[in-house]
């Protein structure tokens, strides 16, 4: 399954009111691992950038006053993303700007015709995804990185492709993925909430006696126990009791 995590940035809040793209960063995901691949592009808005837009993600008239216009970089972008699934953090916001986009450059030229989006690519707004997981929270990317402890120290000012790669990680943790173990992904499949399912691990090839196995040592027993007594404290119980067969009482000591 092929994925383009997206975001972009733009010269004020609503197309609308003629407001239009400055920037758009997207890395590619197939069966849930990056690729490396990736699109970034400055875009010329041919008009001015509100004093508003700018505090937030800090991209200047003079910043993008050089770069391509969006009718000369709408066909390599669009080659980037067509027939992928789209993950996007409150994606409405981000269509809404391409299909504008696609839309005045339609209407300048007769063929290739662009877009919509919603008829080329699936389309996930991990922003709605959010707020089903987790309802009554602060669900911007921010808060997501807090909640699932991903590093978003760039983060200074908003940037499309920074947002996209950090997306990328929030979307794999929040929806359970596991990149980093060795996985076979041919054998995998994506359900409708973005779980994967039929996962195999790979086996590896090793003779008798090349894994070795550390014991903990005093210390990180000590450690492991109070961690487990901290649970029960909370919650009354600990599933780790029933798995070593001891009553928490017994466990404890």
């Amino acid at each position: 399954m092929r994925q383009i995590i997206l975001d972009t940035e733009t010269t004020g809040i609503d197309p609308r009111d003629g407001h239009r793209l400055i920037e758009i960063g997207a890395v590619e995901m197939v069966n849930r691992r990056l690729t490396g691949n990736r699109y970034h592009q400055y875009i010329n808005p041919e008009r001015d950038i509100e004093a508003e837009a700018v505090s937030v993600h800090g991209i200047t008239n003079e910043r993008v006053a050089e770069e391509p216009v969006f009718a000369e970089i709408a066909d390599a972008f669009w080659a980037f993303i067509e027939g992928a699934e789209l993950v996007i953090h409150n994606a409405p916001f981000d269509v809404g700007f391409i299909d504008h986009e696609l839309g005045m450059l339609n209407a300048r030229r007769s063929e290739p015709r662009l877009g919509p989006v919603a008829e080329h690519c699936r389309v996930l707004d991990t922003l709605t995804l959010a707020r089903d997981k987790h309802p009554g929270q602060r669900n911007s990317l921010d808060a997501l990185c807090k909640r699932y402890e991903i590093d978003n120290g760039r983060r200074v000012l908003h940037g499309a492709l920074l947002d996209a790669e950090i997306l990328a990680d929030v979307y794999l943790a929040m929806t359970g993925g596991q990149t980093r173990l060795s996985l076979d992904a041919s054998a995998s499949s994506t359900g409708r909430d973005g779980q994967l399912t039929g996962l195999a691990i790979r086996r590896l090839s090793l003779s008798p006696g090349q894994l070795r196995v550390v014991p903990p040592d005093e210390a990180e027993l000590a450690a492991h126990r109070a961690k487990l007594d901290r649970i029960r404290d909370a919650s009354g119980e600990c599933r780790w009791d029933a798995h070593s067969g001891l009553s928490g009482e017994e466990a404890s000591r």
